[in-house]
């Protein structure tokens, strides 16, 4: 296989800690900022050098043109004296005819072997006024030479032209100790400010740390963990540290809500399965003594037998039904709404029992104990006669006979600007215990303590109650009924009438959209449980309030 540098050091560069490559980036552009500042400032030093170099050649051009040009004059002891008094030996200078060419003996300082010196272009009297005392570079004529700056000048006599130079190594040699000092300088600082950011980086990455050693609590099992906040909501941290407490939050609800689901679930199938066991070996153990012979001779017997198996068969499919009902509540199906006045169901259900209980007292009267109110709502009618019946229902089962019922109904306000329509349903029996109030919402749950009652039903009425109040946002409380007994409170949003239009107007469209999708899913669901087409079969809920097997009870 190839190997490839850059993917390798992108590989690397990925598996490095996000801290890692902030003191990384750090440093690089560091060491960039120190790359580009020591260029410049080369440059501009070079620059600034060089100038000097030009100003110093112009200053000392005239004495430097009176040596040359009395240098044939005089013996060598008096140029001695006059050069070193001018200082004209760190020069080097040349007289140049009109055609370009150096004069001879007419230079200083004359050259040793060896000695580099600069090498001087022929340039005429036309070329050297074209140059018009611009400074130019020409090389040295020894190997590694660095080079000379020269001016050349045109004397004023028009016989002859200067060409003045100085050596460049005091330039470059300052250029380069600068350059190294700068770059020594910054790199101590570069390597220094690293070092400082790795420590800055890494407290202010304290937080993140934080972060981590909670998300890895966490991810051992432990959801009660959550993020110590260190920083202020108005940073980039602060508001991390709180989505994640906030989102750590919605998990642990979530989990909490799994294994509370998962709980009653459990529960949910070991209750049904202990309901629908308790017919079943009834009808067995009947439908086997009677195959025995046990019950052939008499026929009152077989008349009893025959009776308690219809009684378990009838009980049973109770059961079935309730449990259906719960389950197309738990599918959160879309109901059928329509204006409902809780007053108008209140009156149909003391109508009822004035057939089915007609030894009971029911009336309907306000919430005060005076005249009924109406109490206009949005809803499933069907569902919520459901309510109304097996709240009644209940009422009967757990009261001795000739107790009287009342059905309170009216509007009333708990919260400020919500009013609600409410239903009472309120006996003078026996009451609920304290232990049990708690718990008589719950499904397969009897406030009797026994299984085998005939008024213990199925546990699941009150259940189907609190499910369908919930499905149209609304609630059912118990309370202990003054003097004795039981109360039983069904608040549902009120509905003003003049507002039921603008409902049925918005949910025509979505009403007729579920239509299909219902019907079909209806079919299946009933199908996959069992139930038939029957349309003149009873809907959900009881119809007879004294019936035994009915699934309502506390």
């Amino acid at each position: 296989m190839r190997f490839r540098p850059s993917e390798s050091v992108v590989r690397t560069w990925r598996r490095a800690s996000l801290r890692t490559q902030l003191v990384v980036m750090f440093a690089g552009l560091m060491l960039l900022t120190l790359a580009v500042t020591t260029f410049v400032s080369a440059s501009l030093f070079r620059q600034e050098l060089v100038r000097n170099l030009d100003e110093d050649l112009y200053a000392n051009r005239s004495n430097v043109a009176t040596f040359l040009t009395s240098r044939a004059e005089r013996d060598d002891a008096d140029l001695e004296y006059y050069s070193d008094e001018l200082s004209v030996w760190r020069f080097y200078g040349v007289l140049l005819d009109n055609d370009g060419d150096v004069i001879e003996d007419q230079a200083t300082p004359s050259a040793p072997q060896g000695q580099d010196l600069p090498v001087i272009p022929e340039m005429d009297a036309e070329e050297v006024l074209t140059q018009d005392g611009e400074a130019f570079d020409v090389p040295g004529t020894e190997e590694g030479s660095r080079g000379w700056r020269v001016h050349v000048y045109r004397f004023a006599s028009g016989e002859a032209s200067m060409a003045i130079a100085l050596p460049r190594d005091t330039v470059e040699v300052a250029v380069e100790r600068a350059t190294f000092l700068v770059a020594t300088i910054g790199m101590m600082a570069t390597l220094g400010a690293s070092t400082l950011a790795y420590a800055v980086v890494t407290r202010s990455f304290r937080p993140l740390f934080r972060v981590e050693k909670t998300a890895a609590s966490i991810a051992d099992g432990d959801f009660s963990q959550r993020v110590q906040i260190s920083s202020p909501s108005d940073t980039e941290v602060g508001r991390l540290q709180r989505s994640l407490n906030v989102m750590l939050e919605h998990i642990e609800e979530a989990f909490r809500s799994k294994s509370v689901s998962e709980e009653n679930m459990r529960r949910f199938i070991q209750d049904a399965s202990h309901e629908l066991r308790t017919p079943l070996v009834t009808i067995r153990g009947f439908s086997e003594l009677y195959r025995q012979g046990g019950v052939s001779d008499d026929p009152e017997a077989v008349g009893t037998a025959m009776g308690r198996i219809e009684s378990e068969a009838k009980r049973m499919g109770q059961l079935v039904e309730d449990m259906l009902t719960l389950a197309r509540l738990d599918e959160q199906r879309p109901l059928q709404m329509a204006p409902v006045d809780l007053r108008l169901l209140a009156h149909d259900a003391v109508m009822d029992l004035g057939v089915n209980a007609p030894d009971r007292e029911v009336a309907v009267v306000g919430l005060d104990d005076a005249d009924p109110r109406p109490a206009p709502v949005r809803g499933d009618e069907g569902k919520i006669r459901q309510i109304v019946t097996n709240l009644i229902t209940n009422a009967l089962r757990y009261t001795p006979d000739g107790t009287p019922i009342e059905l309170m109904v009216g509007t009333d306000s708990l919260v400020s600007g919500r009013t609600d329509s409410v239903v009472r349903v309120r006996d003078h029996g026996h009451g609920i215990s304290e232990a049990d109030a708690s718990r008589i919402f719950e499904r397969f749950y009897r406030a009797d303590d026994s299984r085998h009652r005939e008024t213990g039903g199925t546990g699941l009425g009150l259940a189907i109650v609190a499910a369908i109040a919930s499905q149209h946002g609304g609630t059912v409380r118990y309370s202990e009924t003054e003097g004795g007994g039981t109360t039983m409170t069904l608040r549902l949003p009120m509905v003003e009438p003049g507002d039921e239009q603008d409902h049925e107007s918005d949910e025509f469209d979505e009403d007729f959209d579920h239509a299909d999708h219902d019907a079909d899913h209806d079919a299946d669901h009933d199908a996959d449980h069992g139930v038939g087409e029957d349309p003149g079969a009873p809907q959900e809920g009881p119809t007879d309030p004294q019936d035994p097997t009915d699934s309502t009870g506390r």
